[in-house]
């Protein structure tokens, strides 16, 4: 029974809700929250329908906040703000002071995600070292927490049973097209998709990408038609840019997407999950323990094995 006063608030509402105050976009706070648009748009959704007032206006030049937005947006950042305090505090006194963590990630991740979440620890935490090792691929990134060259891994799931993952996020596939391709809110079909010659990644190991995007396609009566099969993620943008093809990428890979290129949805969507990963039997330092717990309240972070 709910008592006065009770509320189904929860702090990821809250974040997004001051995520998108400062960025004035759904879709950057996304970027930054590691969270897909929709997850932005359902949660501050239900915090207005938990609090029965407008808190943002959406129009094409963004997102506005409300006069009661406004104040609720410093009452939110207070609150997250105590949060932290009291999340430092206990941090301490579990002797979390100095020491380092050892993050390995794929590329797209290591630039979009990471950032802003090692920049919160380390306002908390300056005299913790961070180490952050890019990779090119999935497995080099599993195996260099296998050999004890990083603490923490963010690599695809599902993994192999050694490591203990959870779920960081969730990055959706899309089709990059060609300048003045499609008319302005036409969609895309698997019919019209067929018809456009495709750039994308090799589909042979260690590349995980274009099999995903191959066996989505397939599944889906699509196969790939593939004109070109490129390495390197730039290349491929430069060359849809040019009008060379089409492609079909994480969007994280994709960012930053040159504003002329023309971005949808799959007509069946496709994602790639990702997720923070350590040694299943292995035990964390108090600094990298207190990253990944940073990592989970930041994120909302579901086990995922």
């Amino acid at each position: 029974m709910d008592l006065p006063g009770d509320s189904a608030i929860k702090l990821s509402q809250l974040r997004a809700l001051v995520a998108v105050a400062q960025h004035r976009s759904f879709s950057t706070a996304a970027l930054e929250m590691g969270v897909s648009q929709s997850t932005i748009s359902h949660a501050i959704a239900t915090l207005e329908a938990e609090l029965g007032v407008v808190l943002l206006h959406r129009g094409r030049h963004g997102a506005a906040l409300s006069p009661t937005g406004e104040q609720v947006l410093v009452d939110a950042q207070q609150i997250l703000e105590r949060l932290d305090a009291i999340c430092q505090t206990a941090y301490r006194a579990r002797g979390v002071e100095s020491g380092q963590v050892r993050i390995a990630s794929v590329r797209s991740i290591a630039t979009h995600l990471l950032p802003e979440a090692i920049a919160q620890f380390r306002d908390l935490f300056p005299n913790v070292r961070i180490v952050l090792s890019e990779f090119d691929h999935y497995n080099q990134v599993e195996q260099s927490v296998r050999t004890g060259q990083a603490d923490l891994c963010i690599t695809l799931l599902p993994c192999a049973a050694d490591l203990e993952t959870w779920e960081l996020c969730r990055d959706e596939f899309v089709a990059l097209l060609p300048p003045n391709t499609l008319a302005e809110e036409e969609l895309l079909t698997w019919e019209r998709l067929q018809n456009l010659p495709l750039i994308m990644p090799p589909t042979v190991a260690p590349h995980v990408h274009g099999r995903l995007v191959q066996a989505h396609l397939e599944q889906h009566q699509s196969p790939l038609q593939v004109a070109f099969e490129v390495k390197e993620d730039s290349t491929i943008i430069s060359m849809v840019r040019r009008g060379l093809g089409t492609s079909i990428m994480a969007r994280l890979t994709a960012e930053p997407i040159p504003p002329e290129i023309q971005v949808r949805s799959l007509p069946v969507p496709l994602e790639r999950v990702m997720g923070v990963a350590n040694l299943a039997d292995g035990l964390l330092s108090p600094s990298v323990f207190a990253f990944l717990d940073r990592l989970k309240r930041r994120q909302g972070l579901k086990n995922a094995g």
